[in-house]
């Protein structure tokens, strides 16, 4: 093939993509946004507005933050720094586990190996290479930090995830490349608390591999067939950012 024509290739291929249906999966944030509690709220401030000629701001907010990408180094030492994920790794066939009714009912849900199984004889297996987001639809309540955090008068949150069995088979039986959801965390409320330490977000990043958290309108993306798309800035040696994800739908 020559050059022009695969430069011809790739322009029907941005048409054919640009025909789909695109659905943001990222949440707007700010200062007042929910976040991990251990982290200070992000602070936006103006630098210079337009009576100075240009209007520009500072912004200060951990990598995680928001809708944002965990890096391998995250929780695990001499792992990958974000500058070192590859582009191609960033994007992604995406298949999407409803367990949203289940979170409704429970708000300690955990998925289990078992779930995947029962999902699996509906939808068919899990195919290799892909990135599986947990759909609870946690991120409704969002910006609304007290619904998000779901606390109980003893101050213990309560909310669902990945549990360690589920993640084990994804990556090591159907060896998937990547997982998100829309929580804080990796692993469901209770799950933490039992373990005391984040388990599930541990084994994923010993994967070598990424997570995204706090993903939103999965409740707009089929099960199967979508890409997922997961655009971030290059910061040097950075454990994480807010990112922009969206899927574009077949």
């Amino acid at each position: 093939m020559t050059t022009i024509q695969a430069a011809i290739e790739l322009q029907k291929a941005i048409s054919l993509l640009k025909e789909k249906e695109w659905v943001d999966l990222t949440h707007t944030f700010g200062p007042d946004s929910p976040h991990f509690a251990a982290f200070d709220d992000a602070a936006f401030k103006t630098l210079y507005n337009h009576d100075d000629g240009f209007f520009a701001q500072q912004f200060s907010f951990a990598g995680q933050y928001g809708t944002h990408i965990d890096a391998p180094i995250h929780f695990v030492r001499h792992q990958r720094y974000l500058d070192e994920l590859k582009l191609k790794e960033l994007v992604l066939p995406l298949i999407v586990i409803d367990k949203s009714r289940e979170a409704a009912h429970n708000h300690d849900f955990t998925l289990t190996k078992e779930d995947i199984l029962k999902f699996e004889a509906v939808h068919g297996e899990i195919e290799a290479g892909t990135f599986v987001a947990l759909r609870t639809d946690w991120s409704k309540p969002w910006p609304d930090k007290e619904r998000f955090e779901n606390k109980d008068e003893d101050g213990n949150p309560h909310l669902p995830g990945w549990g360690i069995d589920a993640l084990e088979f994804l990556f090591e039986e159907r060896k998937i490349k990547a997982v998100g959801h829309e929580t804080f965390d990796t692993d469901s409320a209770i799950d933490a608390a039992k373990n005391g330490r984040l388990i599930g977000e541990y084994y994923v990043l010993e994967q070598d591999t990424y997570q995204i958290e706090l993903l939103t309108n999965l409740d707009k993306v089929p099960t199967k067939g979508a890409i997922i798309f997961n655009i971030v800035p290059k910061p040097e040696k950075a454990s994480g950012f807010p990112v922009r994800s969206f899927a574009i739908l077949p």
